[in-house]
């Protein structure tokens, strides 16, 4: 298990990260308007980044401005379907704390969201050791 400040992930969890390209970011305008969009992420075992394939255009993005102008909570919803015949969904939902910061990441450098988890949800994942419950869930409240 890698364990961080922010708390931790299963490997069979991390291992499932690195397999994913895409994820869905929530974020929340200060007049309480939501926005969710698909995004590129990478996650270095404390922190999710997500930024912009062109850091010219970061800035006027909506995820970008509702950060900047003092909404830190987010959500990041990383799934996709293992099968459909079995039915088999899989992912992890992160509700976090995103802040702007100059990273180095799968765009070059530039301005990211980091993203810190707070409360995790997975299932789907092989090799997940779940909470007992219907949907064989597995729930982590991370470590501030």
């Amino acid at each position: 298990m890698v364990k961080s400040a922010s708390g931790s992930f299963s490997e069979p969890e991390i291992q499932y990260l690195k397999t994913q390209r895409l994820a869905r970011i929530a974020t929340v305008s200060r007049d309480g308007r939501p926005d969710v969009v698909p995004v590129a992420f990478e996650y270095d075992g404390q922190y999710f980044y997500v930024g912009s394939h062109s850091q010219d255009i970061f800035h006027r993005t909506l995820k970008y401005k509702n950060v900047k102008n003092g909404n830190r909570n987010v959500a990041l919803a990383i799934d996709d379907l293992e099968s459909v015949d079995p039915w088999r969904p899989r992912g992890v939902k992160v509700y976090g704390s995103a802040e702007v910061v100059e990273h180095k990441g799968i765009f070059g450098p530039g301005k990211y969201l980091r993203i810190a988890p707070i409360t995790s949800w997975s299932w789907g994942i092989k090799g997940l050791k779940t909470n007992q419950g219907p949907f064989r869930l597995k729930i982590v409240h991370h470590e501030k």
